[in-house]
């Protein structure tokens, strides 16, 4: 049992980052379709590996240069496989005015002006954030937000459809549809770096992101009758904002 969830655990690792994992990790269909009950585990990884090299980086620059390596590593350990998520999603939203040329657009490799310019201000909003952040608490905050927005991805499943079914699709989700059991596994995960956090931080960084992963929902409802892979690495970005503005609203530098 343990070394089939360890199975599941690395199979969410190695499809959303670059991070190497054990050879006898397989690619089996179940393991794949098992692993969205990791996404917030992956994004503590994640996340943990941000906060190390803030940390290292804090003893030799000063924080803006810290925040900057810490978001390079994580975006480095990814892929910006998310980043890349919010790119087509914008894109398609904001080119095309039904489903279908929606999704066409989503599709497409190329990057348009509308991901650019939410990629560019995505990047610039969570260094800002962070930077204004007491410097004490960001390791904690990038730990958390990178949990906490995967977890946000992760509700997407437990409570939209997958709308996107050709098979030309050029990203897919490893599941779509969690079951109850699964989704509890994810929120223990998604919640456990909290616990690192004063309660009023915490308490206004879920809520902000909660309401941008409802809003983003209600979006998706309105022009896709459900999600995609993009959208949920769209959700990631945007809920991980979201909880950094909610961090820093009760925490000013």
């Amino acid at each position: 049992m343990i070394r089939r969830e360890l199975e599941y655990f690395f199979g969410a690792v190695r499809f959303f980052t670059r991070l190497p994992v054990p050879d006898w990790v397989g690619h089996s269909a179940e393991a794949l379709n098992r692993s969205a009950r990791y996404f917030p585990a992956v994004g503590m990884l994640v996340g943990g590996i941000g906060a190390l090299v803030y940390v290292a980086a804090t003893h030799l620059w000063p924080q803006p240069v810290a925040v900057l390596l810490s978001m390079a590593a994580t975006v480095y350990a990814t892929g910006a496989f998310h980043e890349d998520g919010l790119a087509d999603m914008v894109d398609g939203l904001g080119g095309g005015w039904e489903k279908q040329r929606i999704l066409e657009i989503m599709k497409d490799s190329r990057v348009g002006s509308y991901g650019v310019v939410a990629v560019v201000l995505a990047l610039l909003g969570k260094f800002a954030l962070l930077n204004s952040l007491d410097a004490a608490l960001v390791p904690v905050a990038l730990l958390a937000g990178h949990a906490v927005s995967r977890l946000c991805s992760t509700a997407l499943l437990a409570t939209m459809d997958y709308v996107r079914e050709d098979l030309l699709a050029k990203a897919k989700p490893l599941a779509t549809r969690i079951s109850g059991g699964e989704m509890l596994i994810a929120l223990l995960f998604g919640v456990v770096p909290l616990a690192f956090l004063p309660p009023l931080n915490t308490i206004a960084g879920c809520v902000f992101a909660t309401m941008a992963t409802l809003w983003l929902a209600a979006k998706l409802r309105r022009w896709l009758g459900g999600y995609t892979g993009d959208c949920l690495g769209a959700t990631q970005q945007v809920s991980e904002i979201a909880f950094y503005l909610g961090l820093l609203a009760v925490w000013p530098r």
